[in-house]
């Protein structure tokens, strides 16, 4: 599975779930959007198994998404979730920050996990180099490429213009040519890097107008098995009411996939994005603290959950509804990577697709 694939997908609401298989993490990265610890969270696997063991080949998400922490210190928990996925007709993806790169050789049970998987990512970024060198990260790329690996890089730098991403992304295609996609993005101010990353203030405009949120699209397990409307990981922290979908000790995947398709609010998120909910719905006490944060206290605001709920009952809005998702699909890879990566690299996310 090419990484252009998952990010046509990444906007389909429910053609995807994301699954956090522990909090833990060996790496002790500055930037690190779950502020992760060898000491975190980690639910039993069988909370996560008996979730996918709901998909059927008739009710199911096309794709299911595995991350951490580091995934990949539960090898064989990633390994059974691809496979029992598949069985359903799902195809798997996991992200590494390939702790294990170091090593003379991949462990038997994270290159059997890796096997299993459709596709496999990598973290690469300045704060990962500084435990696992550039070096050892090729040598892992090449080893996998050779095994036949569908896999991808993922680039972070602070902006555009830094120059360690024009670095990175230069000797990966020298050292590789055109066989490794790469999704590059900057660095955001969640987790750790909360305290020492700050972005410019911007002003608020006269006019708020709809920014949709893709995050909102694929329900996302937490690592405690909480089931959310968001991607964000400080959502996990403090979950408002309209975000939480349910749980994997509980719901099913139908049950999930219904409520990511009716709830009024997700669908809201989706189609207008947080601001304009604020700006439009609002009593005017919300928004002006940035988009997600914005999002965060929309629950809050009762007037506002009874006018989207009224709005996104009507008929014409679901009409507009699968317009939006409609242009979404067709849009596909490239506008993905333009709109929640660097827009300068996005185009390398379609670096080794199929013709």
């Amino acid at each position: 599975m090419h990484l252009s694939e998952l990010l046509s997908l990444r906007s389909i609401p429910a053609a995807g779930v994301s699954v956090g298989v522990t909090r833990r993490c060996p790496l002790k990265c500055a930037h690190c959007s779950t502020n992760s610890t060898m000491a975190s969270e980690q639910a039993p696997g069988e909370l996560f198994l008996r979730f996918v063991d709901t998909f059927r080949p008739d009710s199911r998400p096309e794709v299911l998404s595995m991350s951490g922490g580091e995934a990949l210190l539960r090898p064989e928990l990633v390994r059974e979730l691809a496979e029992r996925a598949r069985r359903a007709g799902a195809r798997s993806s996991v992200l590494s920050g390939l702790f294990f790169a170091t090593a003379s050789r991949i462990p038997p049970a994270i290159r059997e996990a890796i096997a299993a998987v459709d596709h496999f990512s990598v973290s690469i970024d300045a704060y990962h180099e500084q435990q696992v060198p550039r070096p050892d990260v090729f040598r892992v790329l090449g080893q996998l490429l050779a095994d036949g690996v569908d896999l991808s890089v993922h680039v972070v730098g602070q902006d555009a213009g830094d120059p360690y991403i024009e670095g990175i992304v230069g000797d990966i295609r020298r050292e590789f040519g055109d066989r490794v996609p790469m999704l590059v993005n900057a660095v955001s101010a969640f987790g750790r890097a909360r305290t020492w990353l700050r972005r410019i203030s911007r002003t608020a405009p006269a006019v708020v107008e709809a920014n949709p949120c893709a995050m909102a699209a694929w329900p996302v397990v937490g690592f405690d098995g909480t089931i959310v409307a968001c991607g964000n990981d400080d959502v996990l922290d403090d979950v408002p009411p309209h975000l939480r979908l349910g749980h994997a000790a509980s719901d099913d995947w139908a049950a999930i996939e219904a409520r990511t398709l009716a709830s009024g609010m997700v669908r809201a998120l989706r189609l207008f994005g947080p601001e304009y909910m604020a700006a439009r719905y609002g009593d005017g006490r919300l928004g002006c603290d940035g988009y997600c944060a914005t999002c965060m206290k929309l629950s809050g605001d009762a007037p506002l959950v009874e006018r989207i709920d009224l709005t996104m009952a009507k008929p014409s809005t679901a009409v507009l509804e699968a317009q939006a998702t409609a242009l979404q699909w067709r849009a596909g890879a490239l506008a993905f990577a333009r709109r929640h990566g660097v827009p300068r690299y996005a185009e390398l996310a379609l670096l080794g697709a199929p013709a």
